[in-house]
């Protein structure tokens, strides 16, 4: 069943080339909208067209100055509910704040939960959003949320880019990814191995431990988000000490912060692979090893689905041709 109405796509300043992919895929022009800060850092917002009875999209990944990128995406998305827009979708490449989902020790604020309460009291309808650090953000929401996921494009990039990749071992970075990469070997019918990583504080991992046989295998690291890096460097050591022939890695969310390119460039890894949910057009020139997987097509899918009513389940299994 087709509605009436038309899709309208915005998109804030913080991921503006993704959403130009999603637009071209789609056969549709961006519609306008200028976002610009005053010289007193205040955000300013001016919808350039009619939004009245619209479907709308709005693409904003969380990420570069991110605390910008949610207040943009409030004010936007506020600016059409109060434009009479008929429904309003935050599309949400990397979820901001996602990985402070927990009360994990006294007095730690659960981010994620008051970034939902926003986003939903800002007007959105409906958010779509990617690989979310933990699923059950999804019930911090009062509104449907459809959290996509890049598994289908991680196997089919294994399957075309990476030579001999039947000879593969799925490697999970630590426990909380076990489930994930349990999925994809299970999916390419390969071994599982896992890394137990022991943390002193936060982004810093003191000693690592392999559980599984690599030996003469070509080791393909999977995670959800890659930050500064360290936890995948040290990973990619510990396996090439085990006698792994190659290390890859792929994450879904490259956040590549800090000193992540140096990290990169001077560790084992072959090829490091990000998808664009993230810009990172800047960290190609000054990383060779960076490899980019385009996740347009599945957001572009899931938008028109959305609109139309369809179920969005097929991708969870599937890359749109």
């Amino acid at each position: 069943m087709s509605t009436d109405n038309a899709i309208k796509l915005f998109t804030g300043n913080a991921s503006p080339a993704l959403a130009k992919l999603v637009a071209d895929r789609m056969g549709l022009n961006l519609a306008k909208a200028t976002v610009i800060k005053f010289s007193n850092q205040e955000t300013s917002v001016t919808i350039g067209e009619s939004v009245r009875d619209e479907d709308v999209f709005i693409i904003q990944s969380g990420c570069g100055e991110i605390n910008d990128s949610l207040m943009e995406l409030l004010i936007m998305i506020n600016a059409c509910k109060t434009a009479s827009a008929r429904r309003i979708t935050a599309v949400i490449p990397c979820f901001p704040y996602a990985r402070q989902d927990k009360k994990d020790k006294s007095r730690a604020p659960i981010t994620a939960r008051l970034t939902a309460n926003m986003l939903t009291v800002a007007g959105a309808d409906h958010v779509i959003t990617m690989d979310l650090h933990a699923s059950q953000i999804q019930g911090f929401f009062n509104i449907p949320v459809d959290n996509l996921y890049c598994e289908p494009s991680t196997i089919h990039y294994i399957k075309t880019k990476i030579p001999n990749w039947k000879n593969a071992i799925i490697v999970s970075p630590d426990a909380g990814g076990a489930k994930r990469a349990t999925s994809i070997a299970d999916n390419l019918e390969l071994d599982f191995a896992l890394i137990h990583k022991e943390r002193k504080k936060a982004n810093e991992v003191s000693r690592m431990v392999l559980v599984g046989d690599v030996t003469g295998k070509i080791a393909i690291l999977v995670d959800d988000m890659a930050d500064t890096c360290g936890t995948l460097g040290l990973a990619a050591k510990t396996l090439m000490e085990n006698g792994a022939e190659k290390v890859y890695a792929i994450v879904a969310h490259g956040i590549l912060s800090g000193k992540a390119i140096q990290v990169i460039n001077d560790s084992v890894i072959e090829k490091m692979v990000i998808t664009n949910t993230i810009p990172s057009e800047d960290k190609m020139a000054l990383c060779p090893k960076l490899d980019i997987i385009d996740i347009s097509p599945t957001i572009a899918e899931a938008i028109r689905r959305t609109h139309n009513g369809e179920s969005v389940s097929y991708l969870f299994s599937h890359v749109p041709q």
